[in-house]
């Protein structure tokens, strides 16, 4: 009886690995379990994506295709205004509620996993991860109650003890955006806040022990330790971030409308792409914009892990 060797003595000893001559019935039931999940990612992902690119170079107000016109639809949307100041609109609430976000949360995360008191520590969790819970659409409605803008809105009522008057937090174009942002901080604090206290678990003792040693204070721990250690999940939560605020719609289609107001400063880039397609019935405009945002979304990807690589270089 022939004897096998090892597969890495093998391939020291230069000997080629065989190859398998046919597909045994345990491949054959792991094709049949797993050809349902590739048929749906064939049909609902990869086909549409292709299928939206192809219409993005189209005349067209339905998803069947029409007039073929080249880059037509991506200069349309390129030279328009609109296009140009929903993207602001997007880049602006987007780096805000990023920047807020992630920072607030990580501190928070600090703090609770400091407590000393398990009960308390695991009170402040469910706390502050309830609001993830909630739907956008009921955080929505709660927030246009607490911002209304007259009197009997709650923060105004607040704001009124001390003489000042009614703020348009959603219908003033110079708080509107500022006061989405607001309303995402509440409802992304939570779930990023228990992914960096998951993350403050795996800091190993003896890196703060041996700073203690050296007379290193909590701040400095903090800032020399625990922040670099995770800097690849504070990146990760940037990034997924960074995806999500590209791509906000909900709330901003359900304070300001299809319009996006007041005066527009709602207006978003899915939300112009949502307007081109069910409204305007231009389909390939409306494709022309889901892959220039695509393209701004890859970028950005790319850029933050290149400059994450470049400063593990230095």
């Amino acid at each position: 009886m022939e004897q096998k060797l090892n597969p890495s003595i093998e391939k020291r000893m230069g000997i080629k690995p065989r190859r398998k001559k046919k597909i045994t019935s345990t491949d054959w039931a792991g094709y049949m379990f797993s050809a349902p999940l590739v048929i749906g990612v064939l049909m609902f992902a990869i086909y549409p994506m292709f299928g939206a690119l192809v219409l993005s170079f189209q005349k067209s107000a339905s998803t069947f295709g029409g007039e073929w016109i080249g880059f037509s639809n991506y200069k349309f949307v390129l030279s328009d205004s609109i296009f140009w100041k929903s993207l602001y609109n997007t880049v602006y609430m987007g780096f805000l509620a990023v920047l807020l976000g992630v920072s607030f949360s990580f501190i928070l995360a600090t703090f609770i996993h400091n407590i000393p008191w398990l009960r308390w520590r695991n009170f402040f969790k469910g706390v502050y991860f309830l609001p993830n819970v909630v739907s956008l659409v009921a955080t929505s409605i709660l927030f246009q109650f607490l911002f209304n803008p007259g009197k009997e809105g709650l923060l105004n009522f607040v704001l009124s003890w001390v003489g000042m008057d009614p703020i348009g937090w959603f219908t003033n174009p110079s708080f509107s955006r500022f006061s989405i942002v607001l309303m995402t901080l509440w409802g992304m604090l939570g779930y990023n806040t228990i992914i960096f206290i998951a993350a403050l678990t795996s800091v190993p003792r003896d890196l703060y022990e041996a700073a203690e040693v050296d007379g290193a204070n909590w701040f400095k721990k903090w800032l020399y330790i625990t922040v670099p250690y995770l800097k690849p999940i504070i990146l990760f939560m940037v990034i997924i971030s960074t995806i999500s605020a590209m791509k906000r719609f909900t709330d901003v289609w359900l304070i300001g409308g299809t319009a996006g107001n007041p005066a527009g400063s709602l207006m978003t880039v899915v939300l112009y792409i949502y307007r081109n397609a069910f409204l305007a019935s231009q389909m390939g405009i409306a494709t022309a914009a889901s892959y220039i945002l695509f393209m701004i979304i890859l970028v950005l990807t790319v850029l933050m892990l290149l400059s994450n690589r470049k400063s593990n270089l230095d």
